[in-house]
């Protein structure tokens, strides 16, 4: 397994040294600062089929591979967003199912793909995305959460409730399903929307405290794009009620 530190707090980071020929896998543009006896490859990882996955998912059609050359290398790979990053040992009938943009970073061998919804409606309704990522196979990789990450570890049966967008990740031994907020006063005065998605066990789930979809909600009556021929235009943000 490849060493490894996670540190700066709500502003995380993580500081891998992999030793001579382990190689970590990211997306373009994920690497911060390296030892210079880290290779860099970068190429499509996986053939036609995942490339096509990838970009249907919004995600980067190209993986970076950063491997240790001549002896113990050093690479760091830092949270695009305030919040978590979290290590996950995924095995051989252990993988995670991810949120997008959830994925940093992971040891080679492991294999990313498009996770779909079996029913339309989870995708839709729920709030987690229709798409999602599966990543399986034997190795560590490491998750960007948004805000603080609360686990939880479901038995067999055991169901929790998660609003929208709180979803962060969760094993692929669980599954997810919708379920409607019940009673007319619920639904139109309660403030939660009209579903739930209920993840059942067995299995972990990681629930993030901040989705940056919520943070953009918030802020986007603040934001004023102002459209002027006289100039180039610009964005104004109104600070106040």
């Amino acid at each position: 397994m490849i060493r490894y530190e996670i540190e700066g707090g709500n502003l995380p980071v993580v500081i891998c040294y992999p030793e001579a020929g382990q190689t970590l896998c990211t997306e373009s543009g994920a690497m911060s600062w390296m030892s210079p006896n880290m290779k860099m490859d970068t190429n499509t990882a996986g053939g036609l089929k995942k490339v096509f996955g990838r970009m249907f998912s919004g995600e980067s059609i190209f993986m970076n591979e950063y491997t240790a050359e001549g002896g113990r290398g050093m690479i760091a790979f830092a949270s695009s967003f305030p919040g978590s990053i979290i290590p996950y040992q995924v095995t051989p009938g252990n993988g995670i199912i991810v949120q997008k943009r959830g994925f940093l970073a992971m040891e080679k061998g492991l294999d990313l793909s498009v996770y779909l919804q079996k029913r339309l409606g989870k995708g839709f309704f729920g709030g987690e995305g229709f798409i999602m990522q599966r990543i399986t196979g034997n190795g560590l990789v490491f998750l960007e959460i948004d805000g603080y990450c609360k686990e939880y570890d479901l038995a067999a049966g055991q169901s929790i409730l998660v609003d929208t967008g709180y979803l962060a990740a969760m094993s692929e031994s669980c599954t997810m399903d919708i379920q409607t907020v019940k009673g007319a006063k619920n639904i139109f005065l309660g403030g939660e929307g009209l579903f739930h998605t209920r993840i059942t066990g067995p299995g972990k789930v990681y629930i993030q405290s901040m989705p940056i979809i919520n943070i953009a909600q918030r802020l986007t009556p603040y934001i004023h794009v102002s459209d002027n021929s006289s100039n180039s235009g610009g964005i104004s943000i109104k600070l106040g009620d």
